[in-house]
């Protein structure tokens, strides 16, 4: 089975990482079934957050037994030197464990240095020099503040959105970890549940012998799909270029990937189905989205306040309001009849 070599950090890897963000909208019995599963089929890195909810209580409960066995990464959101060691104890807390492999700065909006003023990436020394971490890591939506990472040297890891997907920019990015002897670690690599082909999103990712893609697992069905890739993987041909392009030509642009870096809504709108409803009702059962409960959420997009919050705070640069308004507009039209 392939296996991938996180940069200079010792770590070797399964190709396969399995994304533990969905795991929180299931029960404990249910996640602990899957992250086993994960385990008996060879996957060996974790990622999660303390962003997550349960999510690190969910694998610290089923990890427990397998530590010695597995990569943990986890994330902070912290601002504070403060909040760093009160979210760092914290996961440590809950994942069941004396130490974490890599943790990471959460999508900053900057990339901290040694004497910053904010006492950040000195309070990760700090934690390294005591084992709680062993290696340093960042992630990030935002170009700009990735690529200043990577130049830094300051980061072993780069976790990054990368699928199919990707841009010129966003390949040249990954490469450029790999020059740097810095590990690449791709996020969104199923473009938060918009890219519905796990073996073209598995085959793509498969071509970039320094790319890890960690895979946002909820169900089992999703799990045994990528160990069948891993076991058996598909090749990347002709037709699944095709596919790519046509799927370039429709989701190219101002598309909603659901980060929910925009949240929460003053308004208390669901931005992060709501920006992308289009799409979602068209690459899913469309019957899914078409309940009372989503059609009072879309409503709410007429109480829009208009604040900007979310436009401001949106890493991909997207006019939200504007966007929301127009998965509105067609929502209703597909409910009057509009055909699909």
């Amino acid at each position: 089975m392939k296996k991938i070599s996180l940069g200079k950090t010792g770590i070797t890897s399964d190709k396969n990482g399995f994304g533990a963000l969905p795991i929180q909208r299931i029960s404990f019995e249910d996640a602990e079934r899957i992250i086993l599963r994960a385990v008996e089929g060879g996957i060996t890195y974790f990622d999660t957050a303390r962003f997550y909810t349960d999510s690190e209580q969910k694998l610290g409960r089923a990890l427990a037994g397998r530590r010695h066995e597995v990569t943990i990464a986890t994330k902070t959101m912290c601002k504070t030197t403060e909040e760093f060691w009160t979210q760092l104890n914290q996961s440590l807390t809950d994942l069941r464990t004396d130490y974490i492999d890599i943790y990471q700065f959460h999508n900053p909006d900057f990339c901290p240095r040694p004497d910053d003023g904010t006492g950040l990436y000195e309070a990760m020394l700090e934690a390294k020099k005591q084992g709680k971490i062993l290696h340093i890591g960042i992630t990030n939506h935002r170009l700009p503040v990735a690529e200043e990472a990577v130049d830094s040297g300051l980061y072993e890891t780069l976790q990054f959105p990368f699928s199919y997907l990707a841009a010129p920019q966003d390949l040249a990015l990954a490469e450029k970890c790999a020059q740097s002897g810095m590990g690449f670690i791709a996020m969104k690599a199923l473009s938060g549940g918009l890219i519905n082909r796990a073996d073209v999103a598995y085959a793509f990712c498969d071509q970039y012998d320094y790319v890890l893609p960690i895979w946002g697992i909820q169900k089992m069905s999703e799990l045994e799909e990528f160990l069948e890739c891993r076991k058996n993987p598909p090749a990347y041909d002709e037709e699944m270029r095709a596919f790519v392009a046509s799927e370039r030509a429709q989701l190219s642009g101002d598309f909603c990937r659901g980060c929910g870096y925009c949240m929460p809504c003053p308004a208390g709108i669901k931005i992060n189905d709501c920006a992308r409803m289009s799409l979602l009702i068209r690459r899913a059962p469309v019957e899914i989205y078409m309940n009372k409960e989503y059609q009072a959420e879309m409503q709410k997009i007429k109480g829009c306040l208009h604040c900007d919050s979310c436009r401001q705070k949106c890493p991909y640069g997207l006019d939200t309001p504007a966007l929301l308004e127009k998965n509105l507009l067609d929502y209703e039209e597909v409910l009057a009849g509009k055909a699909l």
